[in-house]
């Protein structure tokens, strides 16, 4: 009997350091989406809406996980890179159309994470925000150049979500929020006049250039077609986590800000919101989890933006290339400077990156789903029915954003 209760220990034990050892692309994927602007939306809804959203999190978490598994199983099923295998498919410039678009996209919004990594850890520390910015980024053009970049990426992303659910967990205990009005955000319902922030928090909860990076982090981790049913199950905790956080800030936002009846610009502010009612401490621990945000997308997001054109424009892709390494640190660099320069990305910058996403994100979605229904290149590991039947709803909800970015970008 002692025998049967040891083995199965030691099963149990294995079963964990199995998953454990599968752990990292798409925490790194949920790591770099969740950044100062995803958690100063979320603060936002909450404190206009209450809890009536959290369902639309729920719906567009699912999509982000549909499509993150998919881009996962494209980059075990072939040696190819993704947009290879489109540059086969379509011809060079549907891989350049991506990789230049997933640079632009990344590049225009690098100054917010920038300016949010350094107000963060300017509450934290007290030193000047400025000068957190220009270190902090230095910093991450450091890491860049270690010996192997993607062992301690995925660790330093593995450490900051784990940073933010920490200090998010804490802020939500602290102000003791409704459960029953949590759970009522469950049933669908559209405020009168909520239709913008839907959509705003469809677009950064649901972001399929991230999610097609996923294809080049499993390459980078090492896994092979033995590993698709780990890596699916890893694909879905990843992206898990990234709408537990966000809903945990929607929460705090709800029960902190709504109430008060104050109304955020920043996410910064609804962290200094809470130290008169909670103490300076509350509003330092929820900085931790908002620097943990902020200095991961810092990187993150680079690395996307930075990987996907250089394999667009045929420079490589892997994370030890001088090649790529340059047009991250391009990345980085522009974020920073425009954050020194400007205090965020300037108007005409945003408009600019909605441009380029009302054609680019669509077209990836279909590039994705294109690929994962080939049988030639995916075998056993083509979409099944059930999938493609959520990401074909996923892409007609990416294709109405596309419209309504159309309507106010050039006809409003």
């Amino acid at each position: 009997m002692e025998a049967e209760k040891q083995d199965v220990t030691v099963k149990n034990t294995t079963r964990k350091k199995g998953f454990l050892k599968y752990l990292g692309p798409a925490l790194i994927t949920s790591a770099l989406v969740v950044g100062p602007g995803s958690l100063t939306l979320a603060s936002k809804i909450g404190a206009i809406y209450g809890y009536q959203l959290i369902w639309i999190l729920i719906v567009t978490v699912i999509f982000m996980m549909i499509y993150t598994e998919i881009s996962m199983r494209i980059g075990l099923a072939s040696n190819l890179t993704f947009i290879q295998l489109i540059n086969q498919k379509w011809g060079k410039f549907g891989g350049i159309l991506i990789g230049v678009g997933a640079f632009l996209v990344t590049t225009s919004f690098q100054a917010g994470n920038s300016i949010g990594v350094g107000v963060a850890f300017s509450v934290i520390t007290g030193l000047n925000t400025q000068l957190l910015i220009v270190l902090l980024t230095i910093l991450g053009i450091i890491l860049l150049f270690s010996k192997n970049f993607y062992n301690l990426l995925e660790n330093v992303m593995i450490g900051l979500i784990a940073l933010m659910l920490l200090s998010f967990i804490i802020t939500t205990v602290l102000v003791k929020p409704s459960v029953a009005s949590i759970a009522s955000g469950f049933i669908p319902t559209i405020p009168e006049g909520s239709l913008g922030l839907i959509i705003a928090l469809t677009a950064t909860s649901f972001s399929i250039v991230g999610a097609a990076y996923q294809s080049y982090l499993v390459k980078e981790k090492g896994w092979s077609i033995k590993d698709v049913n780990e890596g699916a199950k890893e694909s879905y905790f990843g992206i898990f986590l990234l709408g537990l956080i966000t809903l945990l800030v929607m929460i705090v936002g709800a029960a902190v800000l709504k109430p008060a009846g104050i109304m955020v610009d920043s996410v910064n502010e609804m962290g200094l919101t809470l130290e008169p009612l909670f103490g300076s401490w509350a509003t330092i621990v929820f900085m931790f989890g908002l620097f943990g945000a902020a200095f991961s997308s810092l990187i993150g997001n680079a690395t996307i933006g930075g990987a996907m054109l250089s394999d667009g424009v045929g420079f490589g892709n892997s994370l030890k290339d001088i090649r790529v390494k340059l047009m991250i640190i391009a990345v980085m660099l522009f974020g920073s400077i425009i954050a020194l320069i400007f205090g965020g990305a300037p108007v005409n910058v945003i408009v600019f990156a909605q441009a380029i996403t009302i054609v680019v994100v669509p077209f990836i979605a279909i590039a994705l789903l294109v690929v994962a229904n080939d049988k030639e290149i995916m075998g056993e590991l083509k979409n099944t029915t059930t999938k493609n039947v959520i990401a074909i709803i996923g892409l007609i909800v990416l294709i109405l954003l596309a419209f309504n970015n159309v309507k106010n970008i050039f006809f409003s």
